[in-house]
């Protein structure tokens, strides 16, 4: 009995120097500080440049076609050829304008016989100007005929595309060509509405293509469209190019770059930016002087390499958590292990 009492003690005393030794080190894991890495943050001169992805456009794209339906005689130019404006690209059958031809020489005929009755007073004033109006007419029909008859590109560019082959009846469904002219090209980007009084036309731009990526083509601001989109709250800007030797084409993607000038804001490492989710808001954590932190929502700026500029939520001078932030709390005290 004297030994069951004994082993009952020591049972207890094991259990008791156990349950110590376990709380001791659960009040040593919850005395140690959350170890971070942090950075100083200072301010300077941030270039403003903005980049709009966009798409390069022809400067003017003519559609080439007949006013009607009609047989093709002749076609004299082919896609990818260089055209100059009033360049004959084609010629319709002429049947009808043969007869518009013959109707204008009898008009002209018979209103010089009826102009010469009329000055001596053998024809009625009606009469006259009946003749006149039908003399004016033919020669309209016959000048739109002839015009619809022989097609000429009505500007310099280069065509492409051709849907329809000599002998072929043109049936009105598409273009007999399309012509685009090339120099200059245009590029059309939307602005944010808080920029709208640092655009000026005539601006310089940089266009950079996925075809030349190592190459910056130079632009500059044509139109500035004055209306704000209420959707978006961006207005639109035409970009042109020259492209004098004709390298940037219709349908490449590009990249414009507005610079703005230089803003002296804060720039912090991007290891220090943190996403709330859900919100969608964007933060940081400042190191105190008691080594307390500090939760800061901020708005970014440009990026730059490995760093973020800063627009407001900072001041020059603070110092922010770039690693251990996963443990991190507003007010929490931490252990720095180093700083940069």
């Amino acid at each position: 009995m004297k030994t069951l009492g004994n082993l009952l003690v020591a049972s207890i005393a094991l259990i008791a120097v156990s349950c110590g030794q376990k709380n001791d080190k659960q009040a040593a894991v919850l005395d140690e500080l959350p170890k971070v890495t942090v950075a100083k943050c200072n301010a300077e001169y941030v270039p403003q440049i903005n980049v709009y992805p966009t798409t390069i456009l022809a400067d003017v794209v003519n559609n080439i076609a007949p006013q009607s339906a009609g047989r093709i005689k002749q076609i004299f130019v082919e896609v990818g050829d260089h055209v100059k404006a009033g360049q004959r690209l084609a010629t319709m059958d002429a049947v009808n304008l043969e007869k518009a031809k013959l109707q204008v020489l009898n008009d002209s005929i018979e209103y010089g016989r009826i102009k010469e009755l009329h000055e001596i007073g053998a024809v009625s004033q009606s009469d006259y100007d009946a003749m006149t109006l039908a003399y004016d007419i033919a020669k309209k029909t016959y000048a739109n005929l002839l015009e619809n008859t022989y097609l000429d590109s009505p500007s310099s560019g280069v065509v492409t595309a051709r849907n329809y082959d000599t002998g072929d009846m043109y049936a009105m469904a598409q273009p007999l060509f399309v012509v685009q002219s090339i120099t200059p090209v245009k590029m059309m980007i939307n602005v944010s509405e808080t920029d709208f009084i640092n655009v000026k036309k005539g601006m310089e731009v940089d266009i950079v293509t996925e075809s030349y990526k190592d190459e910056v083509f130079k632009g500059k601001i044509n139109i500035i469209y004055p209306v704000i989109d209420q959707r978006s709250h961006t207005f639109q800007v035409e970009i042109v190019c020259e492209n004098r030797d004709e390298r940037l084409r219709p349908g490449m993607f590009a990249r414009v770059s507005l610079n703005f000038g230089e803003k002296y804001n804060v720039v912090i490492p991007d290891r220090a930016v943190q996403k709330q989710i859900g919100a969608g808001d964007q933060y940081v954590y400042v190191l105190n002087d008691d080594n307390t932190v500090t939760y800061k929502i901020v708005t970014l700026g440009a990026r730059m390499n490995d760093r973020f500029e800063v627009l407001s939520g900072l001041d020059d001078g603070c110092i922010v958590i770039t690693t251990g932030q996963n443990k991190l709390r507003n007010g929490i005290k931490v252990e720095v292990v180093e700083k940069k």
